[in-house]
């Protein structure tokens, strides 16, 4: 065998290379590296690099940030108006000690396999402590491709976590946020139009042929979110499911046509100085807006938007309290720069003397 002289030049040849490898299979499995210097154009960097990570529901349990965030993966379904390229199958949680500290990813909480009535699609779900258990609600199509929404249950926040057998009763669409108030009672909002279905619910019936959209009835009030109060269980409703009225400073609901300040997908309540704040995704105008209310089951009225845009068609967010500072958890997709494949943020978000909160804007100008 002929042996080749590996000169200097060479060398630094073969090192380049197999650093362009090294960087390409962590490309490839997901774990890309990011700039996180002054020049980047992002307000924030992400989270975490090693996972895909969306849609995130963060909570403070005994001290600690506990993130439970969709967990995007290239499926290689093409992409399309419902959402059928989010073809999440399982739900990892994300821990911090510290707002910026180092995220931990305690692996899969929960998977599709695991639930016996889903069959694919774990998008976006929330969490809550009660009765020293964790409780994980989540969205999932059923056998026949019908959102429902589910819950699992675990004696530690990061799980794993045990789901019910059935989706739970009246709950349908997608996006569950579960909101305790201060006097222990809980309640979960949710629905999404789209690809999240809410628009083919009507009198809590399903028309398999209805709308792909919205109402298609531009003038008309546009669909409104769900709100349940939760048994003290917190795997039931106690009660029916009413809608969420969103309505202008003049009293009136916001119309369909309305795109700019329409409810169209990831419902969040939070509890500041005695209001209530619901805080939701515009979808296609990519807002995040908010309205306050005096009830958590409002009605609310709106105040205007709190978020531009973010890098990704995607806008869905969770707000958190963490040692008498609140915070925005984002996403958008930094990291690959596809719609599909999104990483997780947090920034300080900043309520104003007069209630308001002020604008945040995740992309540098």
């Amino acid at each position: 065998m002929m042996k080749t002289l590996k000169t200097p030049a060479m060398l630094l040849l073969v090192a380049i290379a197999t650093t362009a490898c090294q960087q390409n299979d962590k490309l490839t499995s997901g774990q890309e590296t990011t700039d996180s210097t002054s020049t980047s154009k992002y307000l924030s960097e992400p989270v975490i690099e090693a996972i895909y990570t969306a849609d995130p529901s963060a909570h403070v349990f005994d001290g600690k940030i506990y993130i439970y965030p969709s967990h995007d993966i290239d499926a290689g379904t093409p992409e399309n108006d419902m959402g059928e390229h989010f073809a999440m199958k399982d739900y990892h949680v994300l821990s911090m000690d510290s707002i910026n500290g180092k995220a931990t990813d305690h692996g899969v909480a929960l998977s599709v396999e695991d639930v016996p009535w889903a069959s694919k699609q774990m998008w976006a779900p929330d969490a809550a402590y009660k009765n020293g258990t964790y409780y994980l609600y989540f969205p999932a199509k059923d056998k026949n491709e019908v959102f429902r929404i589910g819950v699992a249950t675990s004696k530690t926040p990061t799980g794993p976590f045990k789901a019910e057998a059935k989706p739970i009763e009246g709950s349908y669409s997608m996006d569950p946020a579960v909101f305790t108030d201060t006097d222990g009672n809980s309640y979960m909002y949710f629905g999404g139009i789209w690809g999240g279905q809410l628009q083919r619910w009507k009198d809590g019936k399903y028309d398999p042929n209805g709308s792909k959209t919205d109402s298609q009835k531009e003038d008309e009030p546009a669909i409104a979110p769900r709100v349940a109060k939760m048994s003290k269980d917190m795997l039931s409703f106690d009660g029916p499911v009413k809608e969420v009225k969103i309505l202008t400073k003049d009293g009136k609901e916001i119309l369909t046509k309305d795109h700019d300040r329409r409810f169209f997908e990831a419902a969040w309540v939070h509890k500041y100085n005695g209001k209530y704040y619901f805080t939701y995704s515009t979808g296609d105008t990519h807002y995040l807006a908010y309205a306050i209310g005096d009830s958590p089951m409002g009605p609310f009225i709106y105040q205007g938007k709190f978020m531009d845009p973010v890098q990704g068609w995607t806008t869905h967010h969770s707000i958190a309290e963490v040692n008498g500072k609140w915070y925005l958890f984002y996403h958008d997709t930094q990291l690959s720069n596809k719609t599909h494949l999104r990483n997780v943020k947090v920034t300080p978000l900043e309520h104003q003397a007069d209630g308001s909160i002020k604008l945040i804007e995740p992309l540098k100008k």
